[in-house]
């Protein structure tokens, strides 16, 4: 009998590593592995949520008009040009499904988010990965990399886990210099806390081959509802709807995004906390002699002089009960990523650290 065999790519897939949640016998553990908003979701979506509810038993709308239209609202924006995915991961296989397959090329940084290899895989076509330099995207080792089979270049900015910013002058160079048959993808899940940056909203407004994406997990809260949306040319998005499942999202989630997208008095005052907190927390780690560019983001790249010193250092900071995301796996073995919490718990990891240093 003929054996089943997989699609091409899927069995080169690694499975996607989350921040870890839960420290054994530790109770009340801070979680700062995974860059949630230590402010936890607007009331409003909380509210709107609780309403929605009531109408679990009929089905959502398929086309998510009323969250489109506020965030067409909101961002100044055409709703017909919005897609709605489950978190903007469904988003970006949306078109990486749709724009790519067997035999084509999806370009990513080598510190990008750990799940863009994933969907060139499971598209069926092959992930290339670029080098950065000093931690930042690197706009000509992108394009130097660019072939005829090129169809997609996936790229986070401000990036996971660097907490860099490619500047808006190297952003438009990028997009001018891209062949036309090429898609930019700018994966903005950071750009709320990124002061004076539009994530890539102008570009995909003007350009026949530029896409966005944001999320609702980060600055929203809505990470446990799984909320993201896409915007870009008209005539790509109509292909990428074409293959999202018509009921991809929940009743519930829908309210509560569109509840929290209007919110825009909550986002101005969490970005403003983060701010404050990633400041404080990035002058402190200097001074313990932990290395970390400047982030546009809700989280801090550590770098530690030594693989052991990271070791010390998150033992120390697990011992206090504190979880912290190591970035091996995107090419920082000696690197913790930090979720920038509230004043409180910032102060917590400085301290922890604080006397782990003192002590060694």
């Amino acid at each position: 009998m003929a054996e089943i065999t997989p699609q091409p790519g899927i069995m080169d897939i690694s499975l996607y590593q989350g921040g870890a949640s839960h420290l054994a016998g530790v109770e009340n553990v801070l979680k700062l592995s995974s860059n949630e908003n230590p402010a936890g979701p607007p009331p409003a979506a909380i509210e709107a949520l609780t309403n929605a509810a009531t109408r679990m038993h009929l089905y959502p709308s398929t086309d998510h008009a009323a969250l489109r239209t506020a965030i067409a609202e909101v961002w100044n924006v055409d709703a017909d040009r919005v897609i709605c995915g489950v978190g903007s991961d469904e988003v970006l296989q949306f078109v990486t499904q749709a724009f790519s397959g067997l035999g084509d090329e999806i370009i990513h940084t080598a510190h990008g988010f750990s799940m863009y290899p994933i969907l060139a895989n499971m598209a069926g076509a092959t992930p290339v990965s670029v080098p950065e330099r000093d931690r930042v995207v690197d706009v000509d080792a992108i394009l130097n990399a660019v072939t005829e089979r090129t169809r997609i270049v996936l790229l986070t900015n401000p990036g996971n886990p660097t907490g860099t910013r490619l500047s808006d002058t190297e952003l438009v160079r990028l997009a001018n210099d891209l062949p036309e048959h090429v898609i930019l993808v700018i994966d903005g899940a950071y750009t709320e806390y990124a002061d004076g940056y539009d994530g890539g909203l102008t570009l995909a407004e003007a350009r026949p081959n530029v896409l966005m994406t944001r999320t609702f997990s980060k600055i929203y809260g809505l990470g446990g509802l799984r909320v993201g949306w896409g915007y870009g040319p008209k005539n790509m998005i109509d292909v990428m709807t074409r293959i999202r499942q018509p009921f991809n999202l929940s009743t519930v989630a829908l309210a509560a995004a569109e509840a929290a997208v209007r919110d825009t008095k909550w986002v101005e005052e969490c970005a403003a906390l983060n701010a404050d907190q990633r400041a404080r927390l990035t002058g402190a780690l200097r001074q313990l002699g932990l290395a970390c560019d400047g982030s546009d983001t809700n989280f801090v790249l550590a770098r530690a002089a030594s693989v052991p010193e990271a070791d010390a250092a998150e033992a120390a900071l697990n011992a206090d009960g504190i979880l912290v995301r190591r970035v091996g796996g995107y090419g920082f073995p000696e690197g913790l990523r930090i979720t920038v919490g509230n004043a409180e718990q910032t102060g917590r990891v400085i301290s922890a650290l604080t006397e782990w240093r003192s002590a060694s």
